[in-house]
Protein backbone atom coordinates (compact mmCIF):
# COMPACT_ATOMS: atom_id res chain seq x y z
CA UNK A 1 0.00 0.00 0.00
CA UNK A 2 2.48 2.14 0.89
CA UNK A 3 6.29 1.91 0.27
CA UNK A 4 8.43 4.71 1.79
CA UNK A 5 12.34 5.66 0.63
CA UNK A 6 14.57 6.78 2.41
CA UNK A 7 16.51 8.13 0.43
CA UNK A 8 14.18 10.57 -0.64
CA UNK A 9 15.24 14.27 1.09
CA UNK A 10 11.51 14.80 1.76
CA UNK A 11 10.71 13.96 5.14
CA UNK A 12 8.68 10.49 5.76
CA UNK A 13 5.04 12.24 6.86
CA UNK A 14 5.37 13.79 3.39
CA UNK A 15 5.44 10.70 1.80
CA UNK A 16 3.12 8.65 3.90
CA UNK A 17 0.98 12.10 2.94
CA UNK A 18 1.51 12.05 -0.60
CA UNK A 19 0.95 8.39 -0.81
CA UNK A 20 -2.31 8.46 0.45
CA UNK A 21 -3.73 11.39 -1.67
CA UNK A 22 -2.28 9.64 -4.50
CA UNK A 23 -4.74 6.38 -3.43
CA UNK A 24 -7.74 8.55 -2.67
CA UNK A 25 -7.20 10.62 -5.71
CA UNK A 26 -7.19 6.98 -8.15
CA UNK A 27 -10.26 5.85 -5.89
CA UNK A 28 -8.57 3.25 -4.15
CA UNK A 29 -9.52 4.71 -0.48
CA UNK A 30 -12.84 5.63 -1.20
CA UNK A 31 -14.89 8.61 0.11
CA UNK A 32 -15.77 8.04 3.66
CA UNK A 33 -13.49 4.93 3.82
CA UNK A 34 -12.00 5.00 7.44
CA UNK A 35 -8.26 5.10 7.06
CA UNK A 36 -5.79 2.60 9.37
CA UNK A 37 -5.59 4.08 12.63
CA UNK A 38 -2.26 5.51 13.25
CA UNK A 39 -0.84 3.49 15.76
CA UNK A 40 -1.72 0.77 13.12
CA UNK A 41 -0.56 1.98 9.65
CA UNK A 42 3.02 3.49 11.99
CA UNK A 43 3.06 -0.63 12.92
CA UNK A 44 2.75 -1.09 9.48
CA UNK A 45 4.98 0.96 8.29
CA UNK A 46 7.47 0.20 11.16
CA UNK A 47 7.64 4.15 11.24
CA UNK A 48 6.96 6.46 14.70
CA UNK A 49 3.23 7.08 15.30
CA UNK A 50 3.96 10.77 15.84
CA UNK A 51 5.17 10.47 11.90
CA UNK A 52 1.58 9.35 10.93
CA UNK A 53 -0.18 11.49 13.11
CA UNK A 54 1.46 14.21 11.04
CA UNK A 55 0.66 12.88 8.20
CA UNK A 56 -3.17 12.76 8.86
CA UNK A 57 -3.06 16.37 10.19
CA UNK A 58 -1.89 17.38 7.19
CA UNK A 59 -4.15 15.51 4.86
CA UNK A 60 -7.05 16.98 7.23
CA UNK A 61 -5.45 20.33 6.95
CA UNK A 62 -5.40 20.29 2.99
CA UNK A 63 -9.39 18.48 3.05
CA UNK A 64 -8.39 14.82 2.12
CA UNK A 65 -9.40 13.48 4.99
CA UNK A 66 -11.78 14.64 8.15
CA UNK A 67 -11.71 12.86 11.64
CA UNK A 68 -14.29 11.87 13.90
CA UNK A 69 -13.96 12.26 17.71
CA UNK A 70 -13.42 8.40 19.11
CA UNK A 71 -13.85 6.59 15.34
CA UNK A 72 -10.55 7.78 13.49
CA UNK A 73 -10.05 9.44 10.21
CA UNK A 74 -11.80 9.09 7.28
CA UNK A 75 -11.49 9.66 3.67
CA UNK A 76 -13.09 12.99 2.54
CA UNK A 77 -14.55 13.83 -0.96
CA UNK A 78 -11.71 14.50 -3.47
CA UNK A 79 -13.48 14.84 -6.22
CA UNK A 80 -13.05 19.04 -6.12
CA UNK A 81 -9.25 17.91 -5.41
CA UNK A 82 -9.22 15.82 -8.26
CA UNK A 83 -10.58 18.29 -11.03
CA UNK A 84 -8.27 20.62 -9.58
CA UNK A 85 -4.88 18.32 -10.21
CA UNK A 86 -6.70 17.79 -13.88
CA UNK A 87 -7.06 21.57 -14.26
CA UNK A 88 -3.46 22.27 -13.47
CA UNK A 89 -2.55 18.87 -15.68
CA UNK A 90 -4.31 20.83 -18.61
CA UNK A 91 -2.58 24.05 -18.03
CA UNK A 92 0.72 22.58 -18.13
CA UNK A 93 0.23 20.28 -20.92
CA UNK A 94 -1.10 23.82 -22.68
CA UNK A 95 2.90 25.22 -21.87
CA UNK A 96 4.55 22.09 -22.74
CA UNK A 97 1.99 22.31 -26.25
CA UNK A 98 3.40 26.49 -26.95
CA UNK A 99 7.42 25.34 -26.28
CA UNK A 100 6.44 22.25 -28.50
CA UNK A 101 5.09 24.91 -31.26
CA UNK A 102 8.00 27.14 -30.71
CA UNK A 103 10.52 25.10 -31.47
CA UNK A 104 9.01 23.58 -34.17
CA UNK A 105 7.72 20.06 -33.17
CA UNK A 106 4.61 18.69 -35.23
CA UNK A 107 1.65 17.83 -33.86
CA UNK A 108 2.37 14.21 -34.14
CA UNK A 109 5.93 14.17 -32.41
CA UNK A 110 4.32 16.05 -29.79
CA UNK A 111 1.85 13.25 -29.42
CA UNK A 112 4.45 10.66 -29.66
CA UNK A 113 6.77 12.11 -27.08
CA UNK A 114 3.75 12.77 -25.02
CA UNK A 115 2.89 9.36 -25.42
CA UNK A 116 6.33 7.98 -24.62
CA UNK A 117 6.47 10.02 -21.69
CA UNK A 118 2.99 8.57 -20.82
CA UNK A 119 4.32 4.76 -20.75
CA UNK A 120 7.72 5.71 -19.01
CA UNK A 121 5.79 7.05 -16.33
CA UNK A 122 3.27 4.03 -16.16
CA UNK A 123 6.09 1.85 -15.61
CA UNK A 124 7.59 3.49 -12.32
CA UNK A 125 4.32 2.83 -10.58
Amino acid sequence: MIVLDYKDRRPIYEQVAERLQELMLLGILEQDEKLPSVRGLAVELSINPNTIQRAYMELERQGYIYSVKGKGSFVADVSAAREARLGELKAELGDLAARAVQLGVGPEDFLKMAGDAYGKAGEKT
